[in-house]
């Protein structure tokens, strides 16, 4: 289990948005015993944090000054706070302050082994599959996926800027990238990922990073042409594992997921209390 979620990660590297702040706990060795990422509230928002406590450190105290410190900084404001993976600890220590689960993020992995190598997508006529082009999509993708996910708390908001510095990631593949066109329409994409050893696992892992369809291409197949294309092209990567991440409320995605052969993996959740 990664202990930060991708943006965090992109956030420690690049910045962010103006109010974020990093806070460190430091170990007696001169190392890190915790981290934390706190996101300011925007408007009405709540504000948001990730922490994580080095394994050596747990029960000691760690987690509790590193979460009064984040209560801190969002002031009067509710904040919410993602713990990686469900751990008696990290729920032990939320419910003892006050927060309930608000969000709860579901990893779900399935074999690749029973992939079509070579996939015969069923499109509507007129609609074709083809990869990304780097500089020339950017925009044509933005505003499809601003559409396909205009109700995610975060997907659906991505900026030129967020897409920019994935394209500058070393996973950044523009082959593993597929977009169906109608003429000059974008109806949908399915962007894949691969993770290096060591990353999610001991192996290489493929992942369906973006998978997303135009509201009003929905129910024509393109989603499952898109899925198709992509796990397939996984499978020709040589890899045997394919992971995702769902909503756990989202019960017709993940009992589609399901029905795909996934599996649920593992478990994020977003703790939350309104002072």
């Amino acid at each position: 289990m990664r202990p930060l979620s991708e943006e965090a990660e992109l956030r420690l590297q690049h910045g962010g948005p103006p109010g974020g702040r990093d806070v460190l706990a430091p170990a007696p060795d001169g190392g890190l015993a915790g981290y934390a990422r706190f996101e300011a509230a925007t408007g009405g928002a709540d504000a948001e944090a990730e922490l994580v406590v080095a394994p050596g450190a747990r029960r000691r105290g760690v987690g509790r000054a590193l979460l009064t410190r984040l209560e801190e900084l969002a002031g009067g404001r509710p904040l919410r706070v993602w713990a990686h993976g469900d751990l008696p600890g990290s729920a032990e220590l939320a419910r003892s302050r006050g927060y309930t689960r608000a969000r709860v993020l579901l990893q779900m992995r399935r074999e690749l082994a029973g992939v079509a190598a070579q996939p015969r997508p069923r499109l509507a006529e007129g609609v074709t599959v083809r990869t990304f082009r780097p500089g020339r999509d950017e925009q044509a993708w933005l505003r499809a996926n601003a559409r396909a996910f205009a109700h995610h708390p975060e997907q659906g908001g991505w900026t030129a800027e967020d897409l920019r510095l994935r394209e500058a990631e070393p996973w950044f593949d523009p082959d593993g990238f597929f977009l169906a066109w109608d003429g000059d329409r974008l109806l949908g994409s399915h962007w894949t990922k691969v993770h290096p050893p060591g990353d999610v696992g001991p192996e290489p892992v493929g992942e369906v990073y973006v998978l997303g369809v135009d509201p009003d291409a929905q129910g024509t197949g393109v989603g499952r042409a898109l899925t198709d294309v992509g796990l397939a092209h996984l499978r020709a990567r040589g890899l045997r594992e394919v992971l995702l991440y769902v909503e756990e409320d989202n019960a017709a995605a993940v009992a589609l997921y399901g029905r795909s052969g996934f599996r649920r993996h593992a478990v994020d959740v977003s703790w939350r209390r309104a002072p």
